[in-house]
Parts: structure tokens; C-alpha cells; sequence
């Protein structure tokens, strides 16, 4: 059973029951119908309690039914709110921990609601690619008033109880079910007026309902980033004040609809699915006891090594931060600082967090003052070399069992490993920049990385609240393998005849944070320049676009010189077309002998799409990658895939495999191409043949 009924004192109180967090899944749902009409038929009950567990009244759908029948089986969830709204006796919604999506609409159908403090509210479909589809777009306008109940829609983000003026009709500090007991045997008194949120009216809105509407549109588009999803959502709302309640659910229940058919929804979904999955690992014993970490330290105080020292302070865990000299780590933590500072400035950080955090983090030139740290993560310059030292010197100062990782973003861990005399307890943490924001984090598993090593890690991946995707070894591991493919796809369309701009605009256009050249400037062009000056001599059969060299030549590095690939005036990091760099493709081209051509949008997408598709495939039949959508995990929370899309692997899956291979012969044919690299990988072909998908 997944509700559990009783009756106390005239009060008949309904307990949804399915851990985790009071899914409505089926039987839930039919429980609660159930219990809705015991209570009405039985004499005695005056009124009903509808609660769930301290941690959630209820968190919406049962995810463990998406894509099943029983997810939209009668009762559906329209049926159990309009019994709870229909039922003759008043219902209390009795609201702890957290009330999101259909969970709240639940508690929104209610006649009353008796919240917990703190208890968090909220609307997050949204964030699927969909609207409230059982009339949280019709009642929470009309009892919350019209601003806060479309920044809830449109944001997706939850608000606590007490916030939220109309939703509860108290608020408690105590046990909420006793609370709501007693509320509801004061109703039969006549206390309170039996009230439903489809007879509340909404508030008046400063000039006018037409201006609000234009105004929320304007403000909406600008945070949706080209989905779909937040607008409708307006469209939704709107309903609630120009047509009747009626009317009104008719047009969320057509819209949500429409949006749940859609390859929006469907992208975002499946991130949803795919960010879970990330964190399952086949092949893994089924028990494998975790390695304690209650102290790290961390190697390097730069951009990426004070990033990731923040990381851990922010959850309590104690970093040790080494650097070679005074004036570095100076330096280092006069930056975290600053970090911190700001964060408290915007009121989004207590002065004495901010205080507590800093306090957690020991500075110090000495490898000796690390040897106790649990884990210990090296965040120093990108050279075999130079990793060789450190490792060496941690093999010889850490204690044993202490996990040692490497955030490498390119270099071979397996190598790394063997500068210690155990490699078993070695792993790659490439952390993204910027580290104490950015979410992704590839976990990379060396040949010989314990398996407690491994799981270990994974888990303090979700403690420092990033998400874990696990990689084998290889040059780049799964994202900057990929990316440097469609940066070289992106060049080479520049070397032909395309100005940066119109590349990076056709990118960006379908979604993409940044265009691929905005990117490289941000990041430092100095940075893919000593990879492709290593790739010359480790890869000589692999071609590049060089007139990026002759830029990085004049010392042309992007933001950080103010003159890269773009120019930038001084404090604006705006991308400015620069003369300069159009004279020197000019020359570029005519010394190559390169005739310049008009590249259509559309190629220029999706060659830059299509390489990344192409080596994802290559990345999944070499078991680099455990699975196509943990690629979308990587593109989507690490190099600025529009989620809306989904990722990569699944736009290809989206436009059809057919096609990618029919547009890659097609890009194969260009007479400046590589016909070697355009060859689709192996999998690529197999599951094209089959009708198959990578997802």
C-alpha cells in the first residue's frame, strides 16, 4: 500500500506512502481516491487530513512509471484533484518537506493548506520542457496572485511556504499533522469558510492586464534562451484571468500537451534520465565500501586549484592548499576571498559562512602538512613533466589509502598513475572551469583505479553537488576529445571563406552558450595552441586550420590580451569583428592558395555537430564513454549545449542517423576536407542499418 488511512477524533487523515518522495503513481493515486470517498460515506468524519512524510507531501509524477501505462492510468492525476475538490467534506493539505510539480497541485486542490516552515513549494515542470498540466497555471494565479505565481511557473524554482502569501492558511513550526487536525476540527464550527482556489479571484495588475502580459513575455524570452517551454507557460497563466476556470484548464490541459509531444520536452527529459543514470556504473560489485574523506588538499592555487578548494569548504570538508611560493598562494586565496566577498555583497551569503569557509583552509608551501588528507586533487600547469613531480613527491608524503587524482583535461592518467607505487589509488578529477561553479566533473578511471576508489569519488561528486560521468582513459577523455573536433571543424570553415562571426552566430543561433571562437577566446588561445603544437608531434597526419597559430604568434590569446580571435575593449568583454584578423586570414588564404567560399548556416552547424556526433560514436565502440547519453551529460552541463536539444547524441538521434551519415559523405566531398575523417564510425553505420539509436 502506498496511502495509509485513519480516523482520529472525526478527522480522517490520508498518508501518502511511496518513498521516496510520495511519487503519484499509480496506487497512490487510487489510494487517495479511495480515501477521499471512505471518509465521505463514513458518518463519523468530519473532515480530511491529506499528508505524506516529514520529507515530502509529495514530489509530483512517480518517475519510476514515466514512459509506462500506469503513468497515465485512471484515477490520472486531473481525476484525484477535481474527488479531493468535489469531496463534500473539507480536505486540509497537511504540507512538510516539499510539495513540487503535481505535488503541489495536489495540495493547490485542496480546500485548505497547513504548511510546515520551511516547507518548499513549487512548480518545476518547466525545467522538463512542459507547464503544470493539472491546473497549477489555473489555481496558483488565483490564490497566489498573478507575479508570484508566474515567476514560480516560468522559474521552476521552489519558494518556502512562508513566502508564498494565499497558499497556506497557516504556517507551523511544529508537527504539521497535528496542526492540520486541529485546523480541521475548527472547521465544523464554522471558522472557516469552505474556500476552493477556482473561486479566488486574482489580483488587479498595474496597467492592465494586456501590459503585465507583454511586460512577463519580454522578461520570460530573455531567460528562456530560445525554449519554447517558458513562453507557453506565460500563455498559460494569462488564461487564468481571461477565460473561466474551465476554459482555462481546457487550454493548459491543449498546451501541455502539445509540449509533451514535442522534441523539446522529450530532450529535456531524457537530461533528466540521463543526469541519473550518469551515476550508475555496470560491472561494479555490488557492495563496495566507501573511503572516508573528512580532509582533502588540494594542489595548486590558481583559477582551477582555488575553484575546487572552494568546492569542498562549501559542504564543511577541510582543504589543505599547497602552493610553490608565498606570493602564489598569497595570491590564490586573496582570489577566493574576492569569490566569497562578492557572493556577500549580492546577499547570497552570510558574512559568517563566508568567514567559516576561509577558516577551513589551511595554506602552506610544505608537501608534509598534506599527508594526512583524505584526498588530494593537483590542479597544476598541463605537462607530463610537471605532473610527474608532484605525483612523486605525494606518493612519498601521503598517507596510505589517501586517494590521489589529477584534474588533467587531455593528459593520460594511466601515466600518471605510474609515477607512484600505487596506481590503484589514482583517478582523474577533470573539474571545469570556472571549478566552485561549474557542475559537470569527469570522474576518469584509470586501468587499474580500485573500484572503492571509483565509487568513492563518484559519491563525493554528488557531496560537493557536481555531477559525476565516468571516463576511461584516453587523449581528451570524452569532452575536449570531442570538442577539438568541432573546433577544427569550425577553423577549417574559416580558413575556406566564413568570417569567425558568422560561424560562431550560426552556432549559437541553434542554442550553443557561446560560438566556438567566442569560446576559444574566453578560454585563452594559448591553451589550444600548446595542444596542437604537442598534436604536431604526436599526431602528424592530423590536420589543422593553422592561421589560429599565426594569431597565437603575434600574441593574440583571446579576453585575457584583449585581442584574440576578436578584439575587446578594455573592461567589456564583448567580441568585437576585428579588421586585424580579417587582413590576416585574407593573406592567410591567398599564401595556401585558398579560394574563398560563401558557407551556408546550416553547414556550418552541422559540421561542427556532426564531428562531435561522429567521435562520440567512436568514444561509445571504444567503451571510453559507458553511454551515449552520459556524452549528453558532459555537452549539456560542461560546453553549453542548449538543453532544449538534448545533447549531441541525441539531436542525432532527433534528425536521424541516416541523415548524419548522409550529410557527412556530403561534407566528405568538400575539396579541402579530410574524406578519412568524415567516415562514419562503425556503430554510427550499424545502428543507421538497423533503424536503431544511440539513446
Amino acid at each position: 500500500m502506498t496511502t495509509q488511512y485513519i480516523v482520529k477524533d472525526g478527522i480522517a487523515i490520508i498518508t501518502l506512502d511511496n518513498p521516496p518522495v510520495n511519487g503519484l503513481g499509480h496506487t497512490t493515486r487510487s489510494g487517495i481516491v479511495a480515501g477521499i470517498a471512505k471518509a465521505n460515506s463514513d458518518s463519523q468524519v468530519t473532515a480530511i487530513v491529506l499528508t505524506g512524510t516529514p520529507r515530502a507531501f509529495s514530489g509530483g509524477a512517480d518517475i519510476r512509471e514515466f514512459n509506462t501505462p500506469s503513468a497515465t492510468a485512471a484515477p490520472n492525476l486531473l481525476e484525484v484533484i477535481q474527488t479531493v475538490e468535489d469531496s463534500s467534506k473539507p480536505v486540509v493539505a497537511a504540507v512538510a518537506g516539499l510539495a513540487l510539480g503535481g505535488g503541489n497541485e495536489l495540495s493547490l486542490g485542496c480546500h485548505y493548506r497547513v504548511a510546515a516552515k520551511g516547507a518548499l513549494i513549487g512548480l518545476p515542470e518547466v525545467k522538463l520542457g512542459l507547464i503544470p498540466g493539472a491546473g497549477g497555471t489555473q489555481r496558483a494565479p488565483r490564490l497566489l496572485g498573478m507575479s508570484v505565481a508566474l515567476d514560480l511557473i516560468t522559474s521552476g524554482d521552489p519558494r518556502e511556504a512562508e513566502s508564498l502569501t494565499g497558499y497556506a492558511d497557516q504556517i507551523t513550526e511544529g508537527d504539521v499533522i497535528e496542526a492540520a487536525c486541529v485546523f480541521a476540527k475548527n472547521l465544523k464550527r464554522g471558522d472557516h469558510p469552505k474556500v476552493s482556489a477556482m473561486e479566488v479571484k486574482a489580483e488587479s495588475m498595474p496597467g492592465g492586464a494586456d501590459a503585465f502580459f507583454a511586460a512577463a513575455r519580454t522578461q520570460v524570452k530573455k531567460m528562456a534562451k530560445g525554449l519554447q517551454a517558458p513562453m507557453s507557460c506565460v500563455d498559460a497563466v494569462q488564461a487564468s484571468i481571461t477565460q473561466s476556470f474551465a476554459e482555462g484548464m481546457k487550454t493548459e490541459r491543449s498546451i501541455f500537451m502539445s509540449l509533451l509531444e514535442g522534441t523539446e520536452s522529450k530532450a529535456m527529459r531524457h537530461f533528466f534520465f540521463a543526469e541519473r543514470n550518469a551515476a550508475k556504473i555496470p560491472g561494479l560489485p555490488e557492495k563496495v565500501a566507501l573511503r572516508p574523506i573528512k580532509s582533502a588538499a588540494v594542489i595548486g592555487a590558481g583559477t582551477m586549484g582555488g575553484g575546487i578548494a572552494m568546492n569542498f569548504v562549501n559542504v564543511g570538508i577541510p582543504v589543505t592548499l599547497l602552493e610553490t611560493t608565498q606570493a602564489a598562494l598569497d595570491k590564490g586565496l586573496a582570489i577566493i576571498r574576492k569569490n566569497y566577498q562578492a557572493n556577500v555583497d549580492k546577499g547570497t551569503l552570510k558574512p559568517e559562512v563566508m568567514a567559516q569557509r576561509l577558516a577551513d583552509i589551511t595554506p602552506t608551501l610544505l608537501y608534509a602538512d598534506l599527508a594526512q588528507a583524505d584526498i588530494v586533487i593537483e590542479a597544476v600547469f598541463e605537462d607530463m613533466k610537471v605532473k610527474q613531480q608532484v605525483f612523486s613527491q605525494l606518493d612519498a608524503v601521503m598517507k596510505p589509502g589517501a586517494i590521489l587524482a589529477s584534474n588533467t583535461s587531455t593528459l593520460d592518467v594511466d601515466v600518471i598513475a605510474s609515477f607512484t607505487k600505487r596506481p590503484q589509488d589514482v583517478i582523474g578529477l577533470h573539474f571545469f572551469s570556472p571549478a566552485n561553479i561549474m557542475k559537470l566533473l569527469e570522474v576518469v578511471r584509470g586501468k587499474v583505479t580500485a573500484d572503492d576508489v571509483l565509487v568513492t569519488t563518484m559519491a563525493l561528486a554528488k557531496t560537493i553537488k557536481k555531477v559525476g560521468v565516468v571516463s576511461g582513459v584516453c587523449d581528451g577523455f570524452i569532452g575536449n576529445r570531442m570538442i577539438e573536433h568541432y573546433g577544427r571543424q569550425a577553423a577549417f570553415m574559416v580558413e575556406e571563406g566564413a568570417a569567425p562571426e558568422q560561424v560562431d552566430q550560426a552556432l549559437e543561433q541553434f542554442g550553443m552558450a557561446m560560438g566556438p571562437f567566442r569560446m576559444s577566446d574566453l578560454a585563452g588561445l594559448d591553451v589550444g595552441w600548446y595542444i596542437r603544437k604537442r598534436r604536431y608531434i604526436d599526431k602528424p597526419t592530423l590536420r589543422y586550420a593553422k592561421w589560429l597559430d599565426v594569431l597565437c604568434e603575434q600574441g593574440r590569446f583571446g579576453q585575457k590580451t584583449q585581442a584574440g580571435i576578436y578584439r575587446y575593449e578594455p573592461g567589456n568583454r564583448t567580441a568585437l569583428p576585428d579588421p586585424i584578423v580579417t587582413d590576416i586570414l585574407e593573406k592567410y588564404r591567398t599564401d595556401a592558395n585558398i579560394v574563398p567560399r560563401s558557407i551556408d548556416p546550416k553547414e556550418m552547424l552541422e559540421r561542427c555537430i556532426f564531428a562531435l556526433v561522429n567521435e562520440g560514436a567512436r568514444l561509445l565502440e571504444e567503451g571510453i564513454a559507458l553511454r551515449a547519453s552520459d556524452i549528453d551529460v558532459v555537452y549539456l552541463m560542461g560546453y553549453g549545449f542548449p538543453r532544449g536539444v538534448g545533447g549531441p547524441m541525441f539531436y542525432a538521434d532527433t534528425v536521424g542517423l541516416d541523415y548524419v551519415i548522409k550529410r557527412m559523405a556530403y561534407f566528405a566531398s568538400n575539396a579541402h576536407a579530410d574524406p578519412e575523417f568524415w567516415a562514419p564510425a562503425p556503430l554510427l553505420v550499424r545502428l543507421a542499418t538497423q533503424g536503431g539509436k544511440f539513446n
